[in-house]
């Protein structure tokens, strides 16, 4: 947390915060930003470029947008979003499949736990994921629909949509805020 950040700065007397977390992790990006103004150090934000959409996806601008999309289908939607929103997406499942890829610690495994998400519908993996893994998967639980977020080329984001569309599957990505910073890390790696 931001306090942590702080101590870890002035203990370890950092010159330089270089922010590499996960596109969607907007709490630990602006603690590290808030943790590095109040030190007087600088601050850069990388940002992952995000993944090249055809026609064929589905783009909701927020989690909340696609909520009320997955209102409306029916079917098997296997979510590649981890387990931070389960809760959320399992008080809308009704009479669909919902599968949920995370990731295989305990905190993932106790959410499925909490929001009684059937162990069938669990596949506990650590990426990257290939093509032809995701196709393979995909596949194996008959999905309908793959929701997953915009995280970038690194996160692996066009594998899951090219594997969609193989399959004939409704690739679903949930969109991202804009972001200030940096997109070429040979940039940040001259500014170190």
């Amino acid at each position: 947390d931001y306090h942590e950040m702080v101590k870890f700065i002035q203990e370890n007397q950092i010159k330089l915060v270089i922010d590499l977390s996960h596109p969607y992790a907007v709490l630990v990006s602006k603690n590290a930003q808030r943790a590095a103004s109040s030190q007087n150090v600088k601050y850069i934000r990388y940002v992952r470029p995000q993944a090249v959409f055809t026609d064929c996806v589905i783009y909701k601008k927020s989690l909340d947008e696609c909520i009320e999309y997955l209102k409306s289908v029916s079917g098997t939607v296997f979510f590649t979003t981890g387990s931070k929103n389960i809760g959320r997406f399992e008080k809308i499942k009704g009479n669909n499949r919902f599968v949920y890829r995370i990731l295989p610690s305990i905190p993932g495994i106790e959410e499925c736990k909490k929001y009684n998400v059937l162990i069938k519908d669990v596949v506990a993996m650590l990426g990257p994921f290939s093509v032809e893994l995701n196709r393979a998967m995909f596949k194996e639980y008959d999905a309908d629909y793959v929701i997953m977020k915009d995280s970038g080329i690194e996160g692996g984001t066009n594998e899951k949509i090219k594997a969609c569309i193989n399959l004939g599957i409704v690739p679903v990505v949930i969109g991202r805020e804009k972001e200030e910073g940096i997109e070429d890390l040979d940039e940040i790696v001259e500014l170190i």
